[in-house]
């Protein structure tokens, strides 16, 4: 994966598995993605196939390290079973999502109303096939 943000932002696309396999290459590319640019970075999560607690770590670690530069880490297309494991844990609420989280009870729970975050004109879209 090779962020090449397009007016500060960028969308990074995960394919695959996000597990302890490939955390180590993928937190290294992530930390790049924040520490060069500015504004939203879009972790488009369309293509994850399969993760674990490695991976889910990594995406909260991106998300504080996004904080502490002023930036945030916005989750796009978060698919149903990791959608249910960040209301399980919570998570939830403390990560921007986009969209509504489905409730594991059938409830819809707030996101971010499916807005696009905020700045993302010119959005250079990058896909990061993991192992």
């Amino acid at each position: 994966m090779e962020a090449r943000p397009t007016g500060g932002h960028a969308v990074l696309a995960l394919e695959g598995r996000l597990d302890v396999g490939s955390a180590a290459d993928v937190r290294a590319r992530l930390h790049q993605a924040v520490d060069g640019g500015s504004g939203d970075l879009v972790l488009d999560l369309s293509g994850l196939d399969s993760w674990d607690a490695t991976g889910l770590g990594v995406i909260m670690g991106t998300h504080r390290r996004a904080g502490r530069i002023g930036r945030r880490l916005v989750l796009r297309a978060v698919p149903a079973q990791l959608q249910r494991l960040l209301v399980a844990t919570r998570l939830h609420r403390i990560l921007a999502v986009e969209g509504a989280v489905a409730d594991p009870m059938g409830a819809t729970l707030p996101g971010l109303a499916g807005a696009a975050p905020t700045g993302l004109a010119g959005v250079q879209s990058v896909v990061a096939p993991l192992h």
